[in-house]
């Protein structure tokens, strides 16, 4: 995926060419920038290509990520973008539907202590939560990454129990804090890239 140089009006179908969509899902949101040519079309072409290429997500990873959060934010186009991508990638058909079956589940772990927190009450943090997390045990995607993806979809959820616990577990497998703040970065610009489409 090759992120070139585009003039004006071409910005918004360049965005989308360079994502391999075609510009028949051209927004009415992009068109509204792209008609006055602004600037915004240029700076998140550049923040999708630097969080896609950050070295420390590798390819597979970025793209895998970038789907989670494309199912997160229920995207069909990026989902069926990024999915291209990650397939071409290396990522199997299994590792797809794990990041699919992972965002769900983080979903509803995301309300869930969500809501413990803002209660900050002893009965509902002692309650047993009753959701069920099998897939955690051994997941096909391996689980540093299953890890990373939980804390990018926690993140963008906003849920401050989840990030901080995933963050927590990453860091006990050993992985850099620059992959995990690449994977956060990564996880907003695609949420960003959501809101155009």
């Amino acid at each position: 995926m090759l992120f070139g140089q585009a003039n004006t009006i071409d910005n918004a179908a360049a965005l989308l060419k360079d994502l391999g969509i075609a510009e028949s899902h051209l927004s009415a949101n992009l068109k509204a920038l792209a008609a006055v040519d602004a600037r915004y079309l240029k700076d998140l072409k550049i923040n999708i290509s630097n969080a896609l290429n950050a070295e420390s997500l590798g390819k597979k990873d970025a793209y895998l990520l970038a789907f989670a959060i494309a199912v997160n934010e229920k995207n069909t186009v990026l989902q069926e973008a990024f999915q291209k991508e990650a397939l071409t990638q290396g990522a199997t058909d299994k590792e797809l539907a794990e990041v699919i079956s992972c965002t769900s589940l983080m979903n509803a772990n995301n309300v869930y202590y969500r809501f413990r927190h803002f209660m900050e009450e002893e009965f509902y943090n002692n309650a047993q939560a009753g959701i069920r997390m099998s897939i955690m045990a051994n997941p096909v995607l391996g689980k540093e990454l299953f890890e990373l993806i939980s804390l990018t979809v926690s993140a963008v959820n906003g849920c401050q129990l989840c990030v901080t616990s995933h963050e927590k577990t990453l860091i006990g497998h050993g992985t850099d804090k620059q992959r995990i703040h690449d994977a956060v970065r990564l996880g907003a610009v695609v949420k960003s890239l959501a809101v155009m489409l």
